[in-house]
């Protein structure tokens, strides 16, 4: 049996995998995010900590675990945990979604026009070397005492194996590494003032980094198994459902929605603001587009009209579809990636009249991030050609409606399968077995999910959505620049 720790935005989420590649368990334990100013967004590694230690003792207190084999590591990318020489924290971590570091963006894309070159990818504020720039400015005594400078579930690793490891895939979102030779980059370190030897080693997604330690394998109720590199979330999201080959396509529908395809090699298109990354499997590459409210989006205005639950605002939906006043709606809450690499991006209702009722707002909302998508679709167009369908994963992908919704305004079939809603932990334990049974059995262990159901384009919605999204296009660019 093989583990898989996912550390999310909102929640860490465990697994346990049978050798015949089936989820036999999972817990998950929720976490809170900070944002004590405007364009901040940070967590306290220790609660990331806490509620790993929760989920895997309630996941010992119901199932053997002492045939577990080995453990991978999955989790939120981007984010900046700094660490002194006693490998203290020293700060709260800056998140993924954090867009303080706009203008130090700026000031390390002059210090290294060649960034594009080495990194193939826009320098954002969501990246973590721009956050780096910000705390040198902002905060020169955190700066001064940076030792080390891990990513989320690598802070995970080093108090689960005492080790300085990280991935490939996860690494790709640092903006410190060089995509094609899939190692740190001397020139982007020393570009925020840093070094190798800051950095934790990098290892590709299925390779071993360390051994969980002797007294929390005890804790746990667990051998002393090694542990792998694993993936950043939406890497170990794709390997979950099997998107290994060029061309296959995964869209997630999480706290942000990302869309992820498997590349021809590495290839990027930076002005569209696509990352280009490396895969959590060797040699592999893959582009993404990115937008960072997606499934948040569905939580705020479903709190905001009064309803109970985002489940209860889907059936209210369904229960009027077709039925609802033409409201158009931005989903940039927290401002934008792809393809506008806009942290000043604020989340816009237009269209609103004194008939304007709460289920039209949610409707809005629901089509709003469905038109950020497509944009994201296209800017991946913009460099590869996709597979014949999309797997849907994350807690969005539960809602039949919004899946239909995709698959007409995408014109992509959406298919939901089976692991859908544990896709990065999935993703996880499959890296931990690879690790122990080794790539020859890359395609064994990574097989596809079994399909529960495909959503289908209803091609005579087509003229009606493109008229829509047109609105909601033009809504941006008038608005763009106004704060």
């Amino acid at each position: 049996m093989y583990l898989g720790i996912d550390l999310g935005t909102s929640a860490v989420k465990v697994i346990l995998l049978t050798e015949s590649g089936h989820v036999a368990a999972s817990y998950s334990s929720p976490l809170s995010v900070s944002r004590p100013h405007d364009l901040w967004s940070e967590q306290d590694p220790e609660s990331w900590w806490q509620a790993t230690d929760n989920a895997m003792l309630a996941l010992a207190a119901e199932h053997n675990l002492q045939y577990v084999q080995s453990i991978g590591l999955s989790g939120q990318m981007h984010g900046a945990t700094l660490l002194d020489k006693d490998n203290k924290v020293l700060r709260p971590a800056i998140l993924w979604n954090d867009g303080r570091s706009f203008e130090a963006c700026q000031r390390l894309q002059q210090q290294c026009p060649d960034v594009q070159a080495i990194t193939g990818n826009l320098v954002m504020p969501g990246f973590t070397a721009p956050k780096l720039l910000w705390v040198k400015q902002h905060e020169p005594e955190i700066y001064q005492q940076t030792a080390k400078v891990l990513l989320p579930k690598d802070y995970l690793r080093l108090r689960m194996t005492g080790e300085f490891a990280t991935d490939v895939s996860d690494a790709s979102g640092t903006l410190w590494l060089d995509m094609e030779q899939r190692m740190w980059s001397e020139r982007m370190l020393a570009a925020t003032g840093l070094t190798v030897e800051q950095m934790p080693r990098v290892f590709e997604g299925p390779e071993i980094t360390g051994e969980l330690d002797k007294t929390l394998a005890q804790r746990w109720s667990l051998p002393e198994v090694p542990v792998v590199a694993g993936g950043g979330d939406n890497a170990a999201g794709a390997v979950g459902m099997g998107v290994v080959s060029e061309g296959q396509t995964m869209l997630s529908l999480g706290t942000s929605g990302v869309i992820f395809s498997v590349s021809d090699g590495f290839t990027a298109n930076p002005a569209m603001a696509l990352h280009s990354f490396g895969h959590a499997l060797p040699n592999t590459w893959h582009t993404m587009s990115v937008i960072l409210s997606a499934a948040s989006c569905m939580d705020w205005v479903a709190k905001l009209t009064g309803f109970t639950s985002v489940p209860a605002a889907f059936q209210a939906l369904e229960a009027h579809q077709g039925a609802f006043r033409p409201v158009t709606f931005l989903p940039y809450l927290s401002g934008e990636r792809t393809p506008h690499n806009d942290p000043n991006a604020k989340g816009v209702f237009w269209g609103m009249t004194h008939e304007t009722e709460a289920l039209d707002l949610v409707n809005a909302v629901l089509e709003g991030v469905t038109f950020a998508l497509l944009d994201g679709l296209d800017a991946v167009h913009s460099v590869q050609s996709i597979g014949d369908s999309i797997d849907v994963i994350g807690g969005g992908a539960k809602s039949a409606y919004w899946l239909q919704l995709l698959a007409d305004i995408l014109a992509v079939p959406m298919d939901y399968r089976q692991g859908g809603d544990v896709g990065p932990s999935l993703g996880a334990a499959r890296l931990a077995a690879l690790g122990v049974q080794g790539l020859a059995s890359v395609h064994e262990v990574c097989f596809q999910p079994e399909l529960i159901k495909r959503y289908e384009p209803r091609v005579h919605m087509l003229d009606q959505y493109e008229e829509k999204r047109a609105r909601f296009q033009s809504l941006y660019q008038g608005v763009k620049g106004l704060l």
